[in-house]
């Protein structure tokens, strides 16, 4: 009896690992979502804002943009490639009006030898995606920004936000905001008291800085 149950042990691990190492990146992340949505259904038509963890830690994000209804679907340390491969369960099942995007960092931290044509590459199929079940609801992409412990992807990052932005310039109902710039201070360096003492994410003045840019493009 004991060996039997030793051995039911045994098979019940394996087949619980096997499973887990089927399951996606943040597959638990996505999950609490769907359960949140069961027990508290979201509005409808809100502003959506997705992608990684700069989004997922501005927890006040609805008290900073009074007026507006907001809804964050951002998770983990997403890469954009994430963000497609769950693009029908954080994007399209709540019919957002406008969807406002912060990702392509992780990307660069993910696989150090991936170039800025494949990031911009990423983004191009998330939006074509987006434009393929949704033509004319407005996209707000948020340039990557300079984090000051990822200052070796820079150049790399600055040449994604350039090619992103020439291409969101030739469509339409979509914006680009730069805000990697405003991140810079004078000797352009990033601003320090902006960020975190991880050098990676922010603090509130750091998205002091991302409501005042932001805002201008979300709609009512």
């Amino acid at each position: 009896m004991k060996k039997f149950t030793l051995l039911l042990s045994i098979c019940i691990s394996v087949f619980t690992l096997r499973i887990f190492a089927q399951q996606k990146p943040f597959y638990n992340e996505i999950r609490a979502f769907k359960i949140e949505d069961s027990l508290n259904p979201p509005p409808q038509h809100a502003i959506l804002f997705t992608g990684s963890s700069s989004f997922r830690k501005w927890i006040d994000v609805q008290s900073c943009f009074p007026g507006y209804k907001i809804l964050n679907r951002s998770f983990g340390g997403s890469t954009l490639p994430d963000v497609i491969g769950y693009a029908n369960d954080i994007i399209f099942p709540y019919n957002p009006k406008e969807i406002v995007i912060y990702c392509g960092e992780n990307d660069f931290a993910e696989d150090t030898t991936i170039s800025a044509l494949t990031v911009f590459k990423h983004f191009k199929t998330l939006y074509e995606i987006i434009r393929a079940r949704m033509k004319d609801v407005p996209v707000v992409f948020i340039s990557i920004k300079p984090s000051p412990s990822r200052r070796e992807f820079w150049s790399k990052m600055v040449e994604a936000n350039t090619l992103i932005k020439n291409y969101i310039n030739q469509q339409t109902h979509v914006s680009f905001v730069n805000v990697y710039d405003l991140m810079m201070g004078s000797n352009n360096q990033p601003k320090p008291e902006i960020f975190l003492s991880d050098s990676l994410h922010m603090n509130k003045k750091g998205y002091a800085i991302w409501k005042k840019a932001i805002q201008p493009y979300l709609i009512k």
